[in-house]
C-alpha cells in the first residue's frame, strides 16, 4: 500500500532540505524499503510531542535536514527561538529515541503516504504559502487536475438553505472540472464533498486529526469515497485525535490548497471565517453566499460581503471570476503587488486595487472609517508589525484582529509574511 502509484519521492528543486550524509544511522528506525530515510526522519520529527509545524520548520532551517535535526544536542536546540532549557533537553532525548514503527504499520494498514515539503506529490499551491506544513499525510493523492481547486466551507449546524446551496455549488464546480476542497465536517463540508462525488468530480478533504480514525466517525464511509476520487490530507500523525485548537491550523490547509474559498453559511463566530482569513493572508479570493438579513446562520457571510467579499449565487459566478485569477497565486508580496483583471468590477464603496495603468499613486485616505480603523490606517503610513499595531493603537487583540480582517476585505490593507501589515 505504501508504494501507491503516482506518488514518488522525487526532490523538487529549490524546496526540499539538503540531505546530509548519514554515517551514524539511528538505531530506532525499523527497515522499510518503500520509504526513503529522509521520510522516516520527517515522521520522527512529527511524532515528537510539542514539536509542531512552526518549530519543525525552525529546526529544518537551522540544521538543514530532518536527519541532522534528530542528532541535535540540547545545547544546539537551545539556540532555536522559543525552545527553553527544559524543552531542549526533552526534545534532544525524544528525537533520538522516538519509535516510528507503529506509525509505519498504520501508514501501510490505511494506505497513507507521507509527503515532505519539497518532494513530488506535495501540492504546489500549499507549498507556496507562508509556513506550509513540513510533512503531509495523504490517502489518495494530489494530481495536476487539482491545480483548479475551490474550497467550500461553512457551518456544521447548517440550515436546509445552506445545505442546498453547498450542494448546488459543489455539483456545478465539479461538473466544470473544478476540484472541491473542504474539511469533512458535519453540515456544509459533508454536503459539498457528497455533491462533488455525486457529480462525478474530484474532491479533497483536509482533516485536523490523524487518518487512522476518521472524525467525525459518521463520515468514515464518505472519507473512503473521497480518498478514492481525490484525497484525504492532514499534517497530523496517524493516531492523534483532533483537538479544538487544531481546526484553525487545518483551515489554513483548506485555503492553501485552493484558488478561492466560498463561505456558504456561517454565523458571526463560525470557524469558516478563520478559513476566509487564511485565504486573505495567502492571496486567495474570498466568496460568500448571501442569506436572510435576520438569520443568525448567515451573519458571518453577510459581514464578509459587507466588507468586500465577492457575492456568489451559483457556480457560474465563481467560474466567471476565476477566469481572471491565475492558478496557484502566491501571496501579494511574492508576486509584486495585487493584479486586478480588467473585467473584475469594484464593489460599491471599495477602492479598486489598481486605479490605472502606469506607476501606482499613493493611497488616498479612505472614507467612512470607524475610529479604530482610522487609527490603524494612520499607523500604517509605514509598514508595521501586528504586535506594534495593537500596542500603538491601544486596542485589545480581539478588536484589532476583527478590524484588520475588515480592512483586508475592504482591500485597504494587506498582510505580509512575518505578520507585517501595510496599506494597499
Amino acid at each position: 500500500m505504501l508504494g501507491m502509484p503516482g506518488i514518488g519521492y522525487t526532490k523538487v528543486a529549490g524546496l526540499s532540505q539538503t540531505r546530509d550524509p548519514r554515517p551514524d544511522r539511528l538505531e530506532t528506525r525499523p527497515p522499510m524499503p518503500d520509504l526513503p530515510d529522509h521520510v522516516n526522519d520527517h515522521l520522527a520529527l512529527a511524532l515528537v510531542p510539542g514539536l509542531g509545524p512552526k518549530l519543525t520548520a525552525a529546526l529544518l532551517a537551522a540544521f538543514g535536514s530532518p536527519a541532522a535535526a534528530r542528532r541535535a544536542t540540547a545545547a544546539q536546540l537551545r539556540d532555536i527561538p522559543h525552545i527553553g532549557d527544559r524543552t531542549a533537553e526533552s526534545f534532544a532525548a525524544t528525537l533520538r529515541t522516538v519509535d516510528i514503527g507503529p506509525e509505519l504499520r498504520l501508514l501501510e494498514q490505511h494506505g497513507v503516504r507521507p509527503i515532505p515539503l519539497g518532494f513530488a506529490g506535495y501540492p504546489p499551491p500549499l507549498a507556496g504559502v507562508v509556513s506550509p506544513p513540513p510533512l503531509l499525510y495523504f490517502r489518495g493523492g494530489w494530481t495536476d487536475a487539482d491545480a483548479t481547486a475551490v474550497a467550500i466551507v461553512g457551518s456544521r449546524a447548517c440550515t436546509a438553505y445552506g445545505k442546498r446551496l453547498a450542494e448546488q455549488l459543489a455539483r456545478g464546480l465539479a461538473r466544470a472540472g473544478v476540484t472541491v476542497v473542504s474539511g469533512l465536517a458535519r453540515g456544509i463540508d459533508g454536503a459539498a464533498h457528497r455533491a462533488a462525488l455525486d457529480a462525478g468530480g474530484r474532491t479533497i478533504a483536509a482533516l485536523a486529526g490523524g487518518l487512522s480514525e476518521i472524525y467525525p466517525p459518521e463520515h468514515a464511509d464518505l472519507a473512503t469515497e473521497v480518498a478514492g476520487r481525490g484525497a484525504l490530507v492532514t499534517e497530523t500523525p496517524m493516531t492523534v485525535p483532533p483537538q479544538p485548537g487544531m481546526f484553525p491550523a487545518r483551515n489554513r490547509i483548506i485555503s492553501g490548497l485552493s484558488r478561492a474559498v466560498i463561505v456558504v453559511e456561517a454565523n458571526a463566530r463560525s470557524g469558516a471565517l478563520i478559513t476566509a482569513r487564511h485565504a486573505l493572508e495567502q492571496g486567495r479570493e474570498v466568496f460568500a453566499v448571501p442569506g436572510n438579513v435576520d438569520s443568525p446562520a448567515s451573519a458571518g457571510c453577510l459581514e464578509l460581503i459587507r466588507n468586500g467579499a465577492r457575492l456568489v449565487r451559483s457556480a457560474d459566478d465563481v467560474l466567471d471570476d476565476l477566469k481572471g485569477i491565475a492558478a496557484s497565486e502566491p501571496p501579494p508580496k511574492a508576486r509584486g503587488g495585487p493584479q486586478v483583471p480588467a473585467s473584475r468590477p469594484s464593489l460599491p464603496g471599495i477602492e479598486p486595487d489598481l486605479r490605472a495603468a502606469g506607476a501606482p499613486s499613493a493611497p488616498e485616505p479612505p472614507q467612512n472609517l470607524d475610529p479604530t480603523q482610522q487609527k490603524i490606517w494612520d499607523l500604517l503610513a509605514s509598514r508595521r508589525l501586528g504586535d506594534e499595531l495593537a500596542r500603538e493603537a491601544g486596542v485589545a487583540v480581539g478588536e484589532l484582529s476583527r478590524t484588520l480582517m475588515q480592512m483586508e476585505l475592504k482591500r485597504l490593507i494587506r498582510r505580509l509574511p512575518g505578520n507585517f501589515y501595510e496599506r494597499r
